[in-house]
């Protein structure tokens, strides 16, 4: 199936909100203290006849998505990018389509494709500086199987849910991350 014809399957920005279960309230919050530069809106705008729109992988239960998606919907609001979001366990055969580092089904994972349903551009699941992050945050727990790693684990997951829900020069990487990527993707198509 070619990306125009999943495009047409998706939830809308609003129907994907209203479904989520766990980080509803998280992302939200995220969204609502995000705020764009002059500059990031002088950008945006500029796409707005560009006519982009975007396919989004993702899944309530993901922390990435609860901070990454939030930053994207509202650059894709300035940027009139219309977006179609997909539950990734929903949707293997197009989740399988942009595995990251052909293995893993990382989310979210966010297409960008052009009026005729071409591919212009894909980002995720994470800005590089959040991964850098996480990697370093993870090389500190025990290893799988011993007896202190569930405990690690869940207080890794509750550490990193509370920096990705205030850390503003978090959101800013990854907001900067986006527009590399929809530069880089507007210069393909012209």
């Amino acid at each position: 199936m070619n990306l125009a014809n999943w495009f047409e399957q998706g939830l809308s920005k609003q129907q994907y909100i209203h479904t989520m279960d766990e980080h509803r309230d998280d992302l939200l919050t995220i969204h609502n203290h995000f705020h764009l530069e002059k500059s990031d809106l002088e950008f945006l705008h500029s796409l707005q006849s560009e006519r982009i729109r975007a396919l989004v992988l993702t899944a309530d239960w993901c922390g990435d998505a609860m901070v990454n998606l939030p930053i994207f919907m509202r650059m894709a609001d300035e940027a009139m990018i219309e977006s179609k979001y997909f539950n990734r366990d929903k949707n293997l055969e197009l989740m399988d389509q942009y595995l990251t580092n052909g293995t893993s089904r990382s989310i979210p994972i966010i297409i960008l494709i052009d009026q005729n349903g071409q591919e212009i551009g894909k980002w995720g699941p994470r800005a590089p500086q959040v991964q850098s992050y996480v990697d370093k945050a993870k090389q500190e727990l025990p290893p799988k199987g011993e007896p202190e790693f569930k405990q690690a684990f869940l207080s890794f997951i509750s550490e990193t849910t509370e920096r990705f829900t205030t850390d503003i020069d978090m959101w800013t990487h990854i907001k900067e991350d986006m527009i590399s990527m929809m530069k880089q993707s507007v210069s393909v198509t012209k």
